[in-house]
């Protein structure tokens, strides 16, 4: 089979490479589409490899059709159409999946729209709602509102039933994302984000969760607004890895700063995430109340077209590959 490999220049090559072994708890998908992740990006620098026993190409999640199941696996057909979330391997023709790692596509989807679900959507649910823990009524800040997970958390968060305060960094993109739905989009080049939380909590209706991919120093700042007993889950560090916390409100209100990460979680606790995707989520997503928002569809052997997009952070939405036998 063919699969997208890293050159010593960092080029990406569609190669021959060999073909997926399967366990025997394992099904092997033939891959229509994979999406792409800001990890990606990082994998293809040297500073996020693939874990041990994944594949050593890109891609944490893919849709394609089961051609092969393994001996001890009875949850799965061949023929049945599935999204999947990986270690790694998403860029190839062919992927052997751990079976608890497969949910089945929602009505409705096409293979690119069901592709663009795995990672983002896992790792949305798992910090709004697991780490998170919010509910109908409260108010999320999801920072980076152009963003791919931002694409998925937003209309996320709002269909259950969630007030969401997003940043983005020009009017322009402010007027692109406004389809997701935020309730408040926050120009930060403009705009000072403390001071529009600090507003928000006057107005009585604080940040009870925040899923924040950017940190920095607005992270610090921001965190005397939020609502008592508040979550602060710390995603990724793209706005810096340093911040000034100050602790008398972190005390007094009962704050939680939380670090998260998806990819460092069991087997076994993926798997349940995903369990309560197919069963609280794709109900959402089959009557339309969450769509998947595609920015654009390239083919793998464009792959290096596609991350350009995510390095100029053009993309309002995700970035799809599609590939061909």
């Amino acid at each position: 089979m063919k699969a997208m490999l890293i050159d010593d220049n960092k080029n990406l090559v569609w190669s021959d490479v060999p073909d997926p072994v399967m366990g025997e708890d394992e099904v092997l998908v033939k891959i229509h589409a994979a999406a792409l992740n800001r990890a990606d990006l990082l994998q293809r620098q040297g500073k996020y490899p693939s874990p041990p026993g994944c594949p050593q190409w890109m891609g944490l999640e893919i849709a394609g059709e089961i051609v092969e199941i393994g001996a001890s696996v009875t949850d799965w057909q061949v023929g049945d159409r599935v999204c999947a979330l990986l270690g790694g391997g998403g860029y190839a023709q062919y992927v052997a999946v751990k079976h608890d790692m497969l949910m089945p596509i929602p009505k409705g989807l096409s293979m690119v729209e069901a592709a663009a679900l795995p990672e983002a959507y896992a790792t949305s649910y798992l910090n709004l709602f697991i780490e998170g823990h919010l509910e109908a009524g409260q108010t999320a800040f999801i920072p980076a509102g152009a963003s791919g997970l931002a694409s998925v958390a937003i209309p996320m968060a709002k269909a259950f039933g969630a007030r969401v305060i997003t940043s983005v960094l020009s009017d322009e993109i402010a007027e692109k994302i406004k389809p997701l739905g935020a309730d408040v989009i926050i120009n930060s080049n403009t705009q000072c984000v403390e001071k529009i939380l600090q507003r928000e909590e006057e107005n009585g209706t604080p940040v009870n969760v925040s899923m924040d991919c950017l940190s920095g120093e607005t992270l610090g700042r921001s965190l005397p607004y939020m609502a008592r007993g508040g979550y602060w889950i710390v995603i990724s560090t793209l706005a810096g890895i340093e911040t000034t916390v100050q602790l008398r409100p972190l005390l007094t209100k009962g704050l939680h700063l939380v670090g998260s990460m998806l990819r460092n979680r069991t087997p076994a606790f993926k798997a349940y995430i995903l369990s309560e995707l197919v069963k609280n989520v794709w109900p959402k997503i089959e009557e339309g109340a969450i769509k998947p928002s595609i920015y654009r569809v390239l083919p793998i052997t464009e792959a290096e077209a596609a991350h350009a997009i995510l390095e100029r952070c053009e993309n309002v939405g995700k970035v799809v590959l599609e590939v061909c036998s």
